[in-house]
């Protein structure tokens, strides 16, 4: 099998034999909301609107679908993505089961907009016992290993049998480990889903999402919502998405390198508390994360003593910026409990970019020198 920084390379491109003379090396967007339709004895081409579909999507769905194991669909956002799986198995009468410790947009999304039609949800930590009243009645079951923020780990080829043996569909929220971290439909789940504003496009400057499956009946039905609900990506932002998928494979080796060490100059600071990255041996979640992820990430989390020790720290700081989002080329910290996290007021969900690791670890360290304790 040819490695990771080839797939991401060549992603999507198809065979340089296979191009015809002159050909552009790199296709732009095609950047149109129309296309020709010829006369009405035609057949209907593939590209007739820009709602229904378009080729710069369908050169990035191909590039994704291929380092996912699957066929892959974009939707503009990756909130529009995980609505699009939410409501694809949940009916009046049936339960979701959504990580309580996960993404809080996603259990917003379920409570105020599936409750109210008669869809049960329950929350369950991610690092849970995982009880089998869990799934008792469950349409859908949704994991997101590693947890944001919390970076909990959860076994996705048990639950993905468990939830097929109570007749669930499971999902997985694969954002943080990107697919080239983890591939969750080699480990039995139905769907994976991912914001792809973070790693996989890699730049800050878009918002996307995308779900893949190998199953030709989910992915015609995401599709269709896709088309009827207007949830798309603009082809630029495909475009770009499709451009930062190129240099993923390094952009995850080096941001893997510096998260790797700050985790282990943070763990000897007084001033931080509760390091939190899996790809530490000693880590709570290494056991299983080790198990069923490729390679490691850019994302750690760390406690400080209070709100007060957070802005000192990023005010002392030339490097790290307070932002949300993850997987950029700039180091960013986001202390979690302002979006409504059920986290100590400290806690900060730290993303390494690709700065030299000695500059990252210099400057974090002498932040954190700065920290009333």
């Amino acid at each position: 099998m040819i490695g990771d920084g080839t797939r991401c390379a060549h992603a999507g491109h198809g065979s340089a034999r296979d191009e015809p003379l002159g050909a552009p090396l790199h296709p732009g967007p095609a950047l149109s909301s129309t296309f020709h339709l010829g006369l009405p004895a035609d057949p209907t081409p593939t590209d007739f609107y820009g709602r229904a579909d378009n080729p710069t999507w369908r050169a990035l769905e191909a590039a994704i679908g291929e380092l996912d194991g699957g066929e892959c669909v974009l939707f503009g956002s990756g909130m529009a993505a995980i609505a699009a799986v939410l409501r694809l198995a949940a009916r009046p009468g049936t339960t979701v089961v959504l990580p309580s410790d996960g993404y809080y947009l996603a259990r917003v999304l379920a409570d105020e907009e599936l409750v109210p039609l008669g869809v049960g949800v329950r929350a369950v930590p991610t690092a849970g016992s995982w009880p089998g009243r869990v799934l008792a009645g469950a349409a859908l079951v949704l994991l997101e290993t590693p947890s944001n923020p919390g970076l909990e780990v959860c076994d996705i080829a048990d639950l993905a049998a468990r939830a097929h043996a109570a007749g669930a569909l499971l999902a997985v929220d694969n954002t943080t480990a990107t697919p080239l971290g983890q591939r969750p439909l080699d480990l039995g789940a139905d769907l994976v889903v991912a914001s792809d504003t973070k790693a996989l496009a890699g730049h800050g400057d878009i918002v996307l999402g995308h779900v893949s499956s190998t199953d030709p009946m989910l992915v015609g039905r995401l599709r269709a919502a896709r088309a009827r609900g207007g949830a798309v990506p603009g082809p630029m932002e495909a475009w770009l998405a499709h451009r930062g998928l190129g240099t993923l494979d390094l952009r995850l080796e080096r941001q893997a390198a510096n998260a790797r060490a700050l985790a282990l100059a943070l763990r000897e600071h007084p001033a931080a508390a509760d390091v939190r990255w899996p790809g530490l041996a000693d880590d709570p979640a290494h056991a299983v994360a080790a198990r069923q992820m490729r390679r490691w990430n850019g994302v750690l989390r760390f406690t400080l003593p209070s709100t007060a020790a957070v802005a000192e720290f990023l005010a002392a700081s030339r490097l790290v910026a307070s932002a949300t989002s993850f997987g950029g080329l700039r180091t960013t910290a986001d202390r979690r409990e302002r979006w409504g996290d059920a986290v100590p007021p400290g806690l900060l969900r730290l993303s390494a970019g690709v700065e030299d690791t000695a500059d990252l670890v210099a400057d974090v360290l002498g932040a954190l020198d700065c920290v009333d304790r």
